[in-house]
C-alpha cells in the first residue's frame, strides 16, 4: 500500500492543481509518486527537488520530468499552452531568482505567462524606475527579494496592482535566513502588500491563479 494519495480533485475544488513537495521526500516516494500518476496520465508539478535528489532517480524516471535546477522545480506530463494573463514576476536580484523561477515555473504550470524583471533592487533604485512602465502593465505583481525586503514597500507604493511579497533567505548577519524580509514585508506601509512564507515562490503564484482567476 502507498504512503501516499495524490489529490486529483483540487483543481475543481480550489482551482489550484496538486503539486508535491520533494524535500521532505526520498528518491524512492517521490519515484513512487511519479509511477502512480504517470501511470493515471496526470499532470504533476514537483517543488523543492535538489538536483542531487533528481540525479538519484532511475533514468526512465528523470527522462520522464521536465527538470529545472535553478528553480529545483519538475513538471510531469509536458507542458501546456500558455496565455499572458497579467501576472509578472519582480526580483530585487539574481540571488533572488531561484524563488522567482520556481513562481513563474508554477504559474506556467498552470497556464499563467509569468515574465520575470530581474535585478532591480532598491540599492540602485534607478534599475527600477527605468521598468516601471513594464511593471505597471502587470495585473498582479509578485515582488521576490531577500535582504532588507525593502523593494516590497518601495514598489507596492508606486503600481496599482495587488503586490505578493515572497520574502526570501538571501542575506546576511541579521538578515540571514529571511526573517528581516518577512518582517519587512509584514510591517509595510504601503496599501495593497500580501505576504507569503520565506522562498515560498510556489505559494506566491498559488495566491496570483486565484486572483487571475476572480470574475
Amino acid at each position: 500500500m502507498n504512503d501516499f494519495q495524490l489529490d486529483w480533485q483540487r483543481s475543481r475544488r480550489t482551482g489550484v492543481p496538486e503539486a508535491v513537495l520533494c524535500e521532505y521526500k526520498s528518491p524512492t516516494q517521490v519515484a513512487a509518486i511519479i509511477v502512480a500518476a504517470s501511470e493515471k496520465g496526470e499532470r504533476l508539478l514537483f517543488t523543492r527537488l535538489d538536483e542531487s535528489h533528481f540525479l538519484a532517480l532511475d533514468f526512465a524516471i528523470r527522462s520522464a520530468l521536465d527538470y529545472d535546477p535553478l528553480s529545483r522545480t519538475a513538471v510531469l506530463g509536458g507542458s501546456m499552452p500558455v496565455a499572458s494573463t497579467g501576472v509578472g514576476i519582480v526580483a530585487a536580484g539574481t540571488s533572488d531568482m531561484s524563488v522567482a523561477r520556481e513562481a513563474a515555473r508554477a504559474l506556467c504550470f498552470n497556464g499563467h505567462d509569468a515574465p520575470i524583471v530581474a535585478d532591480v533592487g532598491v540599492a540602485g533604485l534607478w534599475r527600477l524606475t527605468e521598468r516601471l512602465d513594464e511593471i505597471r502593465m502587470f495585473r498582479v505583481v509578485i515582488a521576490v527579494a531577500g535582504m532588507e525586503g525593502a523593494l516590497f514597500s518601495v514598489l507596492a507604493g508606486l503600481i496599482a496592482a495587488p503586490l505578493i511579497a515572497v520574502p526570501t533567505s538571501v542575506g546576511y548577519g541579521v538578515a540571514a535566513g529571511g526573517y528581516v524580509a518577512l518582517n519587512a514585508a509584514l510591517a509595510s506601509c504601503s496599501p495593497g502588500v500580501v505576504v507569503v512564507n520565506i522562498d515560498n515562490g510556489f505559494g506566491a503564484a498559488a495566491a496570483a491563479v486565484k486572483m487571475l482567476s476572480m470574475r
